[in-house]
């Protein structure tokens, strides 16, 4: 994964927080979403990922679209792609013609797109904010903590549909200032996919350089 689609960044695998710490409205919530998109076989959804860092004077917006279905995904961005199988993951580089190959690693600070509706589960502390409109929708502004101080990551907001409990968008607060905020647009349940939507295929891509950091 390059730094550059960030959006893979969004949150840190952590221990299980206890029941007791947490916000039961918001637990209802989430667990509500995580509901709705387990049920799913697969989805696809076009994305906006908005990178900031006011002190840097740094905003940057790129666009892609990713197929999820369980653990496996394929995302589109900016001249990249990324594949993951459940075991393997793929970036491959347009520009350099070159795909990386790397083993997927659960325990990695990087959050897949496949993990946004159930990362709450993963060692954060969860609390209703408030309800508010977005895009014109009535929708329900969530925060996550860290329970792990040294996440680098220190608080996530998600702000989810009250009717339709779909996730609007995953904005990720980090201790360097830097604030990634993944929107999603367009999306569609249940598209058709294969084993081969999920893997990288050689053949499809002439003169490629695989590098394999396994």
């Amino acid at each position: 994964m390059t730094k550059q689609i960030s959006l893979l960044a969004l949150a840190a695998t952590l221990a299980l927080p206890a029941a007791a710490q947490q916000d039961p409205k918001a637990g209802k919530i989430l667990d509500a979403v995580s509901a709705k998109y387990t049920a799913l076989k697969s989805f696809q959804a076009g994305f906006t990922q908005t990178l900031e860092n006011p002190a840097a004077k740094l905003k940057q917006n790129i666009n892609g679209d990713v197929t999820v279905s369980g653990q496996k995904y394929h995302l589109k961005a900016n001249g990249q792609e990324v594949l993951n199988d459940g075991k393997t993951t793929w970036t491959y580089l347009k520009n350099e013609n070159e795909a990386n190959v790397s083993e997927t690693d659960p325990n990695n600070q990087d959050m897949s797109p496949a993990q946004m509706y159930s990362m709450y589960k993963k060692g954060y502390k969860y609390n209703y904010v408030k309800s508010l409109k977005d895009g014109g929708v009535t929708s329900d502004l969530i925060e996550l903590t860290p329970e792990d101080r040294k996440n680098d990551v220190f608080k996530v907001q998600l702000i989810v549909g009250t009717a339709d409990k779909a996730i609007h968008s995953v904005k990720t607060f980090k201790k360097n200032g830097t604030r990634t905020t993944f929107t999603l647009k367009n999306f569609k349940p249940n598209v058709p996919v294969s084993a081969s939507t999920f893997a990288f295929d050689k053949a499809q891509y002439p003169g490629v350089k695989v590098v394999d950091l396994r």
